[in-house]
């Protein structure tokens, strides 16, 4: 089965529409030269990190940042460089239909049977996932893009992934 994963996405849940506290600072951003202001909180990457040792799951981003967010988002959240889910662009709803459905498909083979937790703000996301072919054990913690990543967030993760190890 393999050690489980940790994926994080980076808008709506590291980066929530609104600041929602003052421990979130603004930042500046411009991957292939598109500037993007985002709302970061610098505790986020310590908790994650922790998050995974305790649990043994390994840290990546399932975000359309993919490579990137190492650039990024990493540093400004105290994360190392991570792997990534390699999620394409956007093909539309004709080609990809919902934005949740065409995310979970390439979450899912990244997945690949593995069990994990998918921090991830997409609405239909959850019911995406696990219609998935093959999908292992996971599961969804829905983010609310507004406030993003919360500590009642960590705490289910938490919950569950030490609920696997038994």
């Amino acid at each position: 089965m393999g050690s489980p994963l940790l994926l994080v996405d980076v808008d709506g849940v590291l980066n929530p529409r609104k600041r929602p506290s003052r421990r979130f600072r603004r930042h500046k951003c411009a991957p292939q030269g598109i500037t993007f202001k985002l709302w970061l909180n610098r505790e986020h990457g310590p908790l994650l990190l922790d998050l995974a040792e305790r649990t043994g799951a390994e840290l990546a981003w399932a975000s359309y940042w993919c490579a990137t967010a190492n650039e990024w988002i990493a540093p400004r959240v105290g994360l190392p460089e991570l792997p990534h889910v390699p999620i394409p662009r956007f093909p539309g709803t004709a080609e990809g239909g919902t934005l949740g459905a065409w995310k979970a498909r390439h979450v899912a083979a990244y997945a690949d049977g593995r069990p994990f937790v998918w921090f991830e703000d997409e609405p239909d996301a959850a019911e995406r996932i696990a219609a998935e072919d093959g999908v292992g054990p996971h599961l969804l913690v829905a983010v609310d893009p507004v406030h993003g990543l919360t500590d009642d967030h960590f705490a289910r993760a938490a919950d569950w992934l030490a609920a696997l190890e038994r």
